[in-house]
């Protein structure tokens, strides 16, 4: 069993990333204050602080598309990350990748989608079918 990981980092808006976080993700709040608020997102702990996000740019290379660096994510099942697909899109909302099969046939095939929280943070969720198969190579 994994551990579960923590990351904290910046937002502009609360208001906002509790919405987006917590009812268009679903992600548990947690603890918070007036600066700050946790959530469990996906079973790990994010921690979201007022401030200015950390600077992306296209710049990783993944098949034909270009992702934002850095990124966070999750990985998940794939009838969980099917679910969380439909939620996104009956959310409308907007996908730098939209929800998408890619290394088809291939060790590692993986579904995988691309958008960004309210405040510019590039998230990548994957979905695999067979999870002994993350780490394939």
């Amino acid at each position: 069993m994994l551990t579960p990981f923590h990351l904290a980092y910046n937002v502009t808006d609360l208001s906002a990333a509790r919405s987006f976080y917590g009812e268009t993700l679903g992600c548990k709040e947690g603890r918070s204050t007036e600066t700050w608020v946790d959530f469990s997102f996906f079973g790990h702990q994010i921690s979201l602080h007022l401030g200015q996000p950390f600077q992306t740019q296209s710049t990783g290379k993944v098949g034909d598309h270009m992702v934002p660096m850095p990124h966070l994510g999750v990985v998940l099942r794939m009838e969980d990350w099917q679910k969380l697909a439909r939620r996104l899109e009956a959310s409308d909302v907007e996908f730098v990748i939209n929800p998408t099969v890619r290394f088809a046939g291939e060790p590692g095939e993986q579904a995988t989608m691309f958008f960004y929280d309210p405040s510019g943070n590039p998230i990548e969720i994957k979905g695999f079918s067979d999870m002994d198969a993350v780490f394939a190579s």
